[in-house]
């Protein structure tokens, strides 16, 4: 396999690289360990680079990463729709919408029946106002919201317009729910299952997120951060 990172002109140039983000790193992990192999790699002190879009910690799969002076590409490329697969549950909800928190409420699933399940799906479909979980990197009052909600402080959120293309539930095995979503940027697919939950008059949360594709760029084309680092 060839070294994406063997050429410091590409890199100071402008370089993207798809990197498949594994679970538990930050979005901001996988940018510091490359930039800190690359000036590793080639003895350098600066280089530039950032990603096109963040993945939640639990989150797995397409991390754009771009280099030198393709870092001025990142604003257009956060623009373009995502593909993401994942698995929500029904029947309990968590303060983070995902397993990052522990469960704080349990709601019934023995009423849900299929035709529930595709109205509820089919109904986000469109432009939607959706409201950012508490626990996010969005800033309110110059601090990010997830600060606020590991105080337990009440913050009121405001909603935001986005917009979902696709939303197919690709297998349903209650009280579990695989799915498929395209979507524009800003979209929390953690609140889209905890709305899903509300629309079938229960709960849900997410318990699993990979992102597939982000505009034309495909996780299948992308790097393991580990193929990197060696």
């Amino acid at each position: 396999m060839l070294d994406p990172l063997s050429s410091l002109d590409e890199i100071l140039n402008g370089k993207i690289l798809l990197i498949n983000k594994p679970q538990n790193w930050t979005s901001f992990d996988v940018v510091k360990k490359i930039k800190s192999t690359i000036k590793q790699k080639h003895n350098i002190s600066k280089v530039k680079i950032g990603h096109a879009g963040t993945l939640d910690p639990l989150a797995t799969g397409l991390l754009i990463i771009c280099t030198g002076k393709f870092t001025k590409k990142i604003a257009e490329m956060q623009e373009q729709k995502k593909t993401y697969v994942g698995e929500l549950v029904l029947g309990k909800t968590t303060p983070s919408y995902d397993l990052e928190t522990k469960f704080d409420a349990h709601f019934p699933t023995q009423h849900i029946n299929h035709e529930m399940l595709i109205a509820a799906s089919k109904s986000f479909i469109g432009k939607i106002n959706q409201i950012p979980p508490l626990y996010s990197a969005l800033k309110v009052k110059g601090e990010r919201l997830y600060h606020k909600a590991r105080r337990g402080e009440e913050v009121k959120i405001s909603s935001r317009k986005v917009e979902i293309s696709n939303f197919i539930l690709t297998d349903i095995l209650l009280p579990k729910i695989q799915f498929k979503i395209v979507c524009s940027k800003g979209t929390y697919i953690r609140s889209i299952a905890y709305d899903f939950g509300k629309k079938v008059d229960s709960g849900a949360y997410l318990s699993s997120l990979k992102r597939t594709k982000i505009g034309e760029y495909m996780l299948s084309n992308s790097f393991e951060i580990n193929d990197l680092l060696n």
